[in-house]
């Protein structure tokens, strides 16, 4: 009997730990995005290879523009 409260005991403690860091991940990952300006989101893809130099002059050109 104990030993199935102690092994409860370790799975909950395994839980509540993958939680926490779930959500301290998606809290990050959610803080990072808001905090981004378009042009560094910008700049992020260019250097990720995800737009070519085109569309990246393209874009920042678009950016600086007054509206």
């Amino acid at each position: 009997m104990s030993r199935i409260l102690m092994l409860l005991f370790v799975i909950a403690v395994i839980a509540v730990v993958v939680v926490g860091v779930t959500m301290a991940v998606r809290a990050s990952a959610a803080r990072r995005s808001i905090a981004e300006s378009p042009r560094e989101i910008l700049k992020r893809r260019y250097a990720a290879g995800e737009i070519d130099e085109d569309e990246y002059l393209r874009r920042m050109s678009g950016l600086s523009q007054d509206w």
